[in-house]
């Protein structure tokens, strides 16, 4: 159970403070502050007794959710690239050797709902270093057209390399054909046509980085050997100065789904046959059951243990892989079902097992032992996700970006360990129905 402590409050630039005292029985036993400055930011703070590493990470909630005006998809991915760039107080070449010095890895990744900038370093001396370099980095996020129309074809490049891929065009495939409205519809990079017409869209890059590119959309997390009230005093010291955005993102809502869609692409040289089968889901929540439900459905249905997987993949050796892919989103997502074949002409056969396979989840309920397990195994996986200082760090990142808060996982395992075997059935009727589905299909080679 966790158990909220209010500290006293500190006053200057802050607005919020709590303390969580977190037991050691839960998932995450860590203890943790949060602390909102006057602009917006938020800072997640976890000192651990790990000696040395300390884990900085910037979590900027844009992704492809944010791109909700028609033709401005794949910026969330350019504004990763362009953080690398450098400011006029610090330009690229000195931002790298900078970090060379301090023996820090970096990196950042793009994804659906939010963009995330890590440095991890050792040293507790070099704190003060890293929040003043890192407030630069984003307060004074600069490029001009120039550097705008030079890095568009880089991204371009990039969008060719993912498609060579047929798992990932099949991937883009999909959501293009699931969704109608929602920004989901687009995968992170984008769609090639809006990459293409990046280099004229100067202005609304401006835009878009007034938007999202604030202390009010933006998250730190700090992890490792560091002391919190140290952390905050810099902080507070170079990040206040930057202004908030006070723009309220709204999403386009998904309308039902009323029949089945189908799509299909055709692979110009030989390749494997692949099937994916989507359904509409619900968004990630640690209060509401369908999510967690449908992760345990998943899990008991389509992992290497299930009878499925064991007749297609082991016994028949139709398929080379089957799996089960259930992401949490900040809004409702798909529930994805992919398998990658031998021989095309097993396609229907593969779809149909997909679909019997959910029927039967809707009919039968799932033995309680087996449930125990998986809910046990679920835990012990994810406590194996946080053995190092960038394991909770990196684990924990995806989380806040869904919530803000690391509670969450602990009000998601408790959510885990009250689900039965009837609420799975349930939801299995409430989402697996064929209206709600969308078929892709992907094969190749034909006449080469």
């Amino acid at each position: 159970m966790k158990v909220r402590q209010p500290l006293v409050p500190l006053v200057l630039s802050l607005l919020v403070i709590f303390h969580f005292s977190l037991q050691a029985s839960q998932v995450f036993p860590y203890n943790y502050q949060i602390e909102t400055l006057e602009n917006g930011l938020k800072v997640v703070s976890i000192p651990l007794k790990n000696p040395d590493i300390i884990s900085y990470y910037t979590i900027v909630r844009s992704g492809s959710r944010n791109e909700i005006e028609p033709g401005k998809s794949g910026f969330a991915h350019f504004f990763e690239h362009m953080m690398f760039k450098g400011t006029k107080n610090m330009p690229r070449e000195a931002y790298d050797n900078f970090l060379t010095k301090l023996g820090a890895g970096t990196n950042g990744y793009t994804t659906d709902d939010y963009t995330c900038y890590f440095v991890v370093f050792a040293g507790r001396e070099h704190l003060e270093e890293v929040v003043r370099v890192e407030a630069d980095r984003f307060i004074n996020l600069y490029f001009d057209e120039e550097m705008l129309k030079t890095e568009a074809p880089v991204i371009e490049g990039e969008y060719y390399s993912s498609v060579s891929n047929p798992n990932r065009r099949l991937y883009e495939l999909l959501r293009h054909t699931a969704y109608e409205k929602h920004s989901y519809k687009h995968t992170t990079l984008g769609y090639l046509e809006d990459i293409k017409n990046m280099p004229n869209q100067f202005a609304y890059s401006q835009l878009y980085k007034k938007r999202f590119y604030a202390p009010d959309n933006t998250i730190l997390l700090v992890v490792g050997d560091f002391d919190h009230d140290e952390l905050m005093t810099y902080v507070r010291k170079y990040y206040s100065p930057w202004p908030k955005s006070g723009y309220k993102l709204v999403t386009p809502t998904e309308p039902p789904q009323k029949k089945q869609k189908r799509a299909h692409y055709e692979w110009p040289t030989k390749t494997l046959p692949r099937l994916a089968i989507a359904f509409h889901g619900p968004a990630y929540s640690d209060t509401q059951i369908d999510k967690a439900a449908l992760d345990l459905l998943a899990e008991v249905y389509f992992s290497r243990r299930s009878s499925l997987f064991q007749r297609l993949v082991i016994d028949q050796q139709i398929c080379l892989s089957l799996s089960a892919s259930f992401p949490d989103r900040r809004d409702p997502y798909l529930l994805i079902f992919n398998a990658v074949l031998k021989d095309e002409k097993d396609l229907p056969e593969v779809e149909k097992a997909i679909f019997e396979e959910l029927t039967k989840a809707k009919n039968e309920l799932v033995p309680t032992d087996l449930l125990r397990d998986i809910k046990s195994n679920l835990k012990y996986s994810f406590l194996r996700s946080m053995e190092t200082t960038d394991g909770v760090a990196g684990t924990l990142a995806f989380y806040i970006n869904l919530t803000t808060d690391p509670g969450t996982v602990n009000q998601l395992f408790d959510l885990y360990d009250k689900i039965t075997p009837e609420n799975i059935q349930e939801m299995a009727k409430k989402y697996f129905r064929t209206e709600n589905s969308t078929v892709a299909t992907l094969t190749g080679g034909k006449g080469k």
